[in-house]
């Protein structure tokens, strides 16, 4: 019986090991809260926060600032994956292409797209243009560079067989070259997700008047610290669960790639 139940255990651990550690931190900040050693100018509690997101989605004051953040996320981290996936793919594959792209890319990704925000705001206002723009930004440097790499990292012997059989540029890139770079491409597209989620609140926190980000702008400046927190984990559980969703494609396309020898 001993043994079934650790078998048990060991079978369900990816989810088991999370549950746990997260309820038994969610249990340890309710006590503190519960026995008043977090000051709610400061800080929230759980139950606080849950309260608050029962009385905002009554209100639909959260479905509104969502569904305006989602918008702008949606738009602009789609754009990006247009611009970045097909750009990636045409400068990985022609190597003087990357060899004089590659200085430039550097340079820009190593810039910091929200210190150009201020200049995004002079070209497309105030609102949701001047958001999505900066989701753009952000997204489009993880989806390039992680392409770019993965076209870059394809098999040599892979592709000296192809060319051995007599096959043409087209057939070796939808035969090798694009199995090959999904995995890298998916990377890419998850890391792009955090930095557009990034990027959108601080769109709205910056220079917004709706949305997630200018909830929880103005719920700092009132020092409503359980407003502020829904905010804040939203946008994290958002994260989750399309890190999750990508997470689960890249493992199922994870067999498109070619075997290494």
């Amino acid at each position: 019986m001993r043994a079934d139940r650790q078998g048990l255990f060991r079978r369900h651990e990816p989810v088991l090991l999370p549950t746990i550690g997260l309820l038994l931190v969610l249990g340890v900040w309710q006590l503190t809260w519960s026995l008043g050693w977090i000051s709610p100018l400061f800080f929230s509690g759980p139950s606080a926060i849950a309260s608050k997101f029962i009385e905002l989605m009554a209100s639909g004051e959260l479905q509104l600032n969502a569904a305006y953040s989602g918008r702008s996320f949606a738009v602009g981290f789609v754009c990006a994956v247009l611009v970045g996936v097909p750009l990636g793919i045409v400068i990985g594959w022609y190597r003087r292409l990357n060899l004089a792209l590659n200085p430039l890319i550097n340079a820009f990704y190593a810039t910091p797209r929200i210190a150009l925000f201020p200049l995004i705001i002079i070209w497309f206002g105030i609102g949701s243009g001047s958001a999505i723009f900066l989701v753009f930004l952000a997204a489009t440097m993880p989806i390039l560079i992680n392409t770019i790499a993965g076209v870059r990292n394809i098999d040599a012997d892979l592709l000296r067989a192809a060319r051995a059989f007599c096959a043409t540029d087209r057939q070796i890139f939808q035969t090798v070259a694009l199995p090959y770079s999904v995995p890298f491409i998916l990377t890419g597209v998850r890391q792009a997700v955090a930095h557009g989620l990034i990027a959108v609140i601080i769109a709205e926190l910056t220079a917004g008047s709706q949305g997630i980000g200018f909830m929880i702008s103005y719920a700092g400046q009132t020092f409503a610290t359980d407003t502020l927190l829904v905010g804040v984990l939203l946008t994290s559980f958002a994260g989750m669960a399309l890190g999750w969703i990508i997470e689960r494609l890249q493992s199922w396309f994870q067999r498109w790639k070619p075997p290494q020898h």
